[in-house]
């Protein structure tokens, strides 16, 4: 078999026991990556690694496919007017998500003697959606049902999912923290992040209250020194 060696360069054709002892002596597994190769090809490879790596292709190729699906509606040959509309914007908004839709009409009784009445109603959401799709399969007969499948046009852009509110950032002090000193050695511990300053509107002042002004203590009467009375004279 030719063998391949880890690092990709080409060992040779070698018998199979010495491709094992190659690649045991270099802890990794011998994989057969060719069989119908004359000789076949093997490689040695870290198998678990190798699946590992695969596997992640694989899911990021999944991840980037768009599927398409296809929706079936239903009309009679004589929808109203209101079910018409109804059924149209159905219509409409599975093509602008990139989906086809099969179209049926679905005849009943001796409807069906009439197929072109059918063959009308297709026509009528051909060209109410004539600006989104196009008619991928025409028009035929599958038993009592009438088939038609439309498709979206080229540059169809999908419709865009729910999008998710987002919240307004904490208000954060623009003051850059300063070192706290632990203990008296003098060393600075690293600063901590500063914490989320919270807007609290001012509650408004209080209604001033007329407040009546105190009594004033009464005055003491004043004390007025009354005039000695005159004495008589002395007597000689």
């Amino acid at each position: 078999m030719r063998v391949i060696g880890a690092d990709g360069s080409q060992v040779g054709i070698l018998p199979t026991h010495e491709a094992l002892k190659l690649a045991e002596e270099a802890g990794l597994e011998l994989v057969e990556v060719n069989p119908r190769a004359a000789p076949p090809v093997c490689k040695v490879m870290d198998f678990g690694k190798f699946k590992y790596e695969t596997s992640k292709k694989e899911k990021a190729s999944r991840k980037h496919q768009s599927t398409i699906v296809l929706k079936e509606i239903k009309l009679r040959p004589k929808t109203d007017d209101h079910d018409f509309d109804f059924k149209v914007k159905h219509i409409r908004r599975f093509l602008q998500e990139g989906n086809k839709c099969k179209l049926v009409v679905v005849f009943r009784g001796r409807e069906i003697v009439h197929p072109e009445m059918g063959q009308v109603m297709l026509d009528q959401v051909v060209k109410a959606v004539n600006d989104l799709a196009m008619v991928e399969q025409r028009s035929m007969m599958e038993g009592r049902r009438m088939v038609m499948v439309i498709g979206p046009r080229g540059g169809v852009i999908r419709a865009p999912g729910p999008t998710t509110p987002t919240t307004s950032p904490p208000i954060v002090s623009s003051s850059p923290p300063r070192p706290v000193t632990v203990g008296g050695s003098g060393v600075s511990a690293p600063p901590t992040a500063a914490p989320a300053v919270a807007v609290v509107a001012p509650k408004p002042a209080p209604a001033a209250v007329p407040v009546a002004p105190a009594a004033k203590p009464a005055a003491a009467p004043a004390v007025v020194a009354k005039p000695a009375a005159d004495k008589a004279p002395a007597k000689t």
